[in-house]
């Protein structure tokens, strides 16, 4: 599966001059967790999350405390510029989804945008992921039925059995029927691996 089919497109974005309130409104709007940061030109220069905007907004209540507060305090960032993270890590439509779910838990980062050149075109968060595994097995198995009678060699009948994700493929065919019907199998939003059986067939994916 391609990162270009589990994305959330088209993506909301926020300018760095944007203020942090602004940042926040817009989060809470669209009910989504960070917000690429681009510039004028579409340039992406940063991405900011719910933690970087919540970070230093709240005063402190004083009826919390038994002393009084300090009545001095650090002012808080007004500008998305400010606290967004500027190192970020992106990755391109046609990347693989799999390997893109590795890297997000490796390194704990919730959010990627997704660029095609210099547009940001996507964003995938972990939120869908979940969506793309949440997805029935009856319906994965339409949409294989589907993919591999649209798009596949004639005359090539196959059984397809799904769980949990994973897609069973069963039927006589060639070698290279047997590799474009695995191919089109993955594609399918939801399928997690995919196994070939027949006459000297291996495993696929």
């Amino acid at each position: 599966m391609l990162v270009r089919e589990a994305m959330t497109s088209p993506v909301v974005t926020i300018p760095p001059s944007a203020t942090v309130r602004q940042a926040i409104r817009v989060l809470d709007e669209h009910d989504i967790t960070a917000l690429p940061v681009v510039e004028g030109t579409g340039r992406l220069v940063g991405i900011v999350s719910e933690m970087d905007l919540l970070r230093g907004e709240f005063d402190a209540d004083p009826r919390a405390f038994a002393r009084p507060l300090p009545s001095s305090r650090t002012p808080t960032p007004r500008r998305v510029a400010d606290v967004m993270t500027r190192d970020v890590r992106t990755v391109r439509p046609g990347a693989d989804v799999a390997e893109l779910a590795e890297t997000m838990m490796s390194t704990r980062v919730k959010s990627v945008p997704v660029v095609d050149g210099h547009d940001v075109v996507g964003i995938v968060g972990r939120r869908d992921l979940i969506a793309v595994l949440a997805r029935g097995d009856a319906r994965i198995r339409d949409d294989v039925v589907t993919a591999i009678a649209e798009y596949g060699p004639p005359g090539s009948g196959w059984d397809v059995s799904v769980d949990g994700g994973v897609v069973e493929l069963r039927g006589r065919a060639d070698a290279s029927a047997r590799r474009i019907a695995g191919i089109l199998a993955q594609t399918i939003p939801g399928v997690t691996r995919v196994s070939i059986h027949g006459p000297d067939a291996g495993r696929g994916g």
